[in-house]
């Protein structure tokens, strides 16, 4: 009985814990790999009370039996962490075209999120959005979705890869046309603010457009930030669970 046990459990956690390791927030550089592993575990012991009956059917001993379930409880849970994770970096993506649109794409710092320098404008929003996402729980929507995944998805039916693949494409195309929408006013501002800067050039080329319409161009940028933002985050936190749990 104590071997069921601990197989039922590290079952869990297979999942739970590959979720963790992959999913926006605690799958940052700025979080300790034991700190993920404490925060699986302790999120895996108050699981494991509702997964109980679920896996307890397929706690065997026998490694032909057991390997296969391990490998693909870790695969499912980390497809569910991925399937959030791909949000964020869609939302990562479009911040970093609004900095080089409005202007602030050369001002690199370091990532928060990720090991790589960002524009000072993605990191701004990324940060917010996932600060935004915590203050709301929609961490607690992840666990909902890990919960209900071994009603979809249980132990005795192993990874689908092409059911995954599927999932991912899915998700990535809702995502980065999310983002499109809410970078669209950035956008037409860059390719409206270009074109009239082009124009100028070509009417009078001997000024030194880049220098006199770069304060305008950067003005504009911060004014539309000021405006947009609150409302893109806002936009940005409806859609995270259709987008990334209803499926």
């Amino acid at each position: 009985m104590t071997d069921q046990i601990v197989i039922t459990a590290f079952l869990a956690f297979c999942r739970i814990g590959a979720c963790f390791m992959i999913m926006p927030g605690l799958s940052s550089v700025r979080v300790p790999v034991q700190i993920r592993l404490f925060v699986a575990i302790a999120a895996t012991g108050a699981l494991l009370i509702h997964l109980w009956d679920s896996l307890l059917p397929y706690a065997s001993r026998e490694p032909v039996v057991l390997a296969p379930l391990i490998v693909s409880e870790l695969l499912t849970g980390a497809l569910i962490g991925l399937v959030a994770r791909l949000y964020i970096l869609a939302l990562q993506f479009a911040g970093s075209a609004i900095a080089m649109l409005s202007g602030y794409g050369n001002m690199i710092t370091q990532g928060i999120e990720e090991v790589e320098p960002q524009a000072a404008v993605t990191n701004l929003i990324t940060l917010s959005a996932l600060l935004l996402l915590f203050i709301f729980n929609f961490h607690h929507e992840i666990i909902k979705a890990l919960v209900n995944s071994y009603t979809v998805a249980p132990p005795n039916l192993l990874f689908n890869p092409q059911s995954a693949l599927t999932d991912i494409v899915d998700t990535l195309a809702e995502a980065f046309f999310v983002t499109l929408r809410l970078a669209s006013p950035f956008i037409a501002y860059g390719i409206i603010v270009n074109l009239a800067i082009g124009f100028v050039n070509k009417l009078t080329p001997q000024i030194p457009i880049y220098f006199i319409s770069l304060p305008f161009v950067l003005t504009g940028g911060i004014l539309l930030l000021y405006l947009g933002t609150g409302p893109m985050l806002r936009l940005f936190a409806d859609a995270f669970v259709p987008v990334t749990i209803g499926r």
